[in-house]
Order: C-alpha cells, then sequence, then structure tokens
C-alpha cells in the first residue's frame, strides 16, 4: 500500500469560491472547506475579516469584494495567529490590524515556525508565497472586549474573546444588529477540526457556551458553509462540541489504559471516520489534533510549537 500523502501536500485542486451578502454590507467568501473570510461594511469604510495565507490570494478574495464595494479598509480583523489567516495581510493596506493579545504574543513565540509549519502541510493556500513580507504584527490588541462604531444606522462590531479553544488567542466579530457571528476557527460548518494548538477541554465547554450565548442568526466558521438560522448555528455550533468531546474521551481511555498515543490515534480515527472522515481536512488534521491533546491530557498546558520537522516526524509515528 502507497504511503498517505502527508496533511495536505497532495490536495492540489483548486475550490470553488462563493462570495455570499449575509445581509447588506456584510459578506462571506466560502471555499469548499479551505479558510474562509469576510468584511462588513461601516458607514465610510470596511472591516475586513481574516486575511488569508499570502497576498496574492487575499488580492483575488478582495477583487471579488470590490464588486460590490469600494470603501476602504479601516480595520483587518485577525482572529488569531496561523499562517493561512494572517499572512496576506499586507495585501489590504488596513489603518489598523486588530487581535488578542495573546495572538500577538504567539506571533512573537512561534510565528516564524508556524509559517514554516502550515506551508509545508498545505502548499496549496500558499499562492506566490515569495509575496509575503514577513510576519503579519497587529497594531491594535485587546484582552477581552472590543467595540467598533459602524457609524449611520449600520450599529456596532463588537470583538470578543471567549475564553481558550482553538488557539489561546481566538476572538470573534458578533454583528448584534444584524445577528450575524463571524467565529473563525472557533466553529466549524461540515469541516473537521485542526486542534494542534487547542485546550480541548476549555473549548468544548465554557468557550463553546459562551458563542452559543450570542443566540446568532447566522454563523460563518472558519471553514465550510455558512450556518443559516438558529438551528443551522445550533448544529454547527454542536458539530464542534462533539467531535471534541469523542477526542476527549477516546484519548482519555487509552491514556488512563496505559496505552500508546498511536493506540489513541488509532481509536479516535476510528470514533470519528463514520461521521466526519469524509469531510475537508479530516485525515490531514488528526494525527495533530491527537498529538495535542495527548499531551494535554498528560499535563502540558501550552501546545509545544509546531515545526516543519515535528510536523514529519508526528506524521510518520502515527500512520499505519
Amino acid at each position: 500500500m502507497a504511503a498517505k500523502a502527508f496533511a495536505s501536500s497532495a490536495d492540489l485542486t483548486d475550490k470553488e469560491q462563493t462570495l455570499e451578502v449575509l445581509a447588506d454590507g456584510v459578506y462571506a467568501l466560502t471555499a469548499e472547506g479551505d479558510p474562509n473570510v469576510g468584511a462588513i461594511e461601516g458607514e465610510d469604510f470596511l472591516v475586513c475579516f481574516e486575511a488569508l495565507a499570502t497576498p496574492v490570494a487575499a488580492r483575488e478574495w478582495l477583487a471579488k469584494l470590490r464588486e460590490h464595494t469600494d470603501k476602504p479598509i479601516r480595520y483587518l480583523v485577525l482572529s488569531h495567529y496561523h499562517a493561512v489567516r494572517v499572512l496576506g495581510a499586507s495585501a489590504f493596506g488596513a489603518e489598523v490590524i486588530v487581535a488578542h493579545d495573546n495572538t500577538r504574543a504567539l506571533v512573537a513565540e512561534r510565528g516564524r515556525q508556524d509559517w514554516e509549519s502550515e506551508y509545508g502541510r498545505m502548499p496549496r493556500l500558499f499562492k506566490d508565497p515569495d509575496s509575503i513580507p514577513g510576519l503579519t504584527w497587529p497594531t491594535l490588541t485587546f484582552s477581552d472586549r472590543l467595540t467598533i462604531p459602524l457609524g449611520g444606522d449600520r450599529g456596532d462590531l463588537v470583538l470578543k474573546y471567549c475564553g481558550r479553544g482553538h488557539t489561546e488567542g481566538d476572538i470573534v466579530a458578533w454583528l448584534p444588529e444584524r445577528g450575524i457571528l463571524f467565529a473563525g476557527d472557533l466553529v466549524e460548518a461540515q469541516a473537521a477540526l485542526y486542534t494542534g494548538d487547542a485546550f480541548h477541554r476549555d473549548w468544548a465547554a465554557g468557550t463553546l457556551d459562551t458563542l452559543a450565548a450570542f443566540g446568532a442568526e447566522a454563523l460563518v466558521g472558519g471553514r465550510g458553509a455558512v450556518a443559516r438560522g438558529r438551528d443551522g448555528v445550533d448544529a454547527a455550533i454542536a458539530q464542534t462540541r462533539h467531535f471534541l468531546e469523542v477526542m476527549i474521551r477516546e484519548v482519555g481511555t487509552v491514556q488512563a489504559s496505559g496505552g500508546t498515543l498511536k493506540e489513541a490515534f488509532q481509536r479516535t480515527h476510528a470514533a470519528l471516520y463514520e461521521r466526519y472522515g469524509k469531510w475537508p481536512i479530516f485525515e490531514h488534521c488528526l494525527p495533530f489534533d491527537v498529538a495535542r491533546l495527548w499531551d494535554e491530557l498528560n499535563g502540558v498546558e501550552r501546545p509545544v510549537i509546531w515545526t516543519a520537522e515535528r510536523d514529519r516526524e508526528v506524521w510518520a509515528q502515527l500512520q499505519d
């Protein structure tokens, strides 16, 4: 049997992008399981949410957005620090780049290693990698909540830290008057979770509870389709929670019985595959997910830094 291709290195087929207008001046770009991005119009400016992996990839998104609005970009909001979300930031020309305090610290601590890791895992997303000028640094950070008045009768955009989850610095963007939530990778709709830098128990409990309490009528997750209606939003949050709870149960069971990391991976894969195995990036993510959860349940509080070398070592260790 041929060896399984590393992560998403063999995924070279472009995905169809769909720009959706969720409400007047509220946009989301989805791409069949590739990272989602969005934008919100203020009275005379734009707020963009997420930056994609390279300036070239970001400019393709902005060209689609410019078919709907020519307002200047004042704010670029980064939900967290991962390279495929942030390294395209220079294309936006934003006056202000916003992130959580912890995200800025993570860029300083492990941004370079994460860049090299994600480029190796997902080369297709890095369109013209030479166009990246360097690490993306936020120019405005906050710890709990930041409100951006949109002007006129557009209300406010509320940026909120809901607790540790996908990383220790994830934020969401909430439009209370529209009932629309940009959740970043704290929620995935019909796409598998990446949890290699996660705090699984916090995420599955308090963080998702806080997120559900918004009562959103539409939710843009990190990947996958836009969740619409309360039932759709609740289902996306429930799917995310279920994925995490199954992982915690299966990895914890193997640890308690004195088993190995590879046994934990095999058991978790078997438990999740029927429901999630055909969803985007499931096979890519799960080895890294289980490795991080194994550490977490062993008392390793903060995620070990992923490097290109460590990626390959863990992948080789857990494949058949």
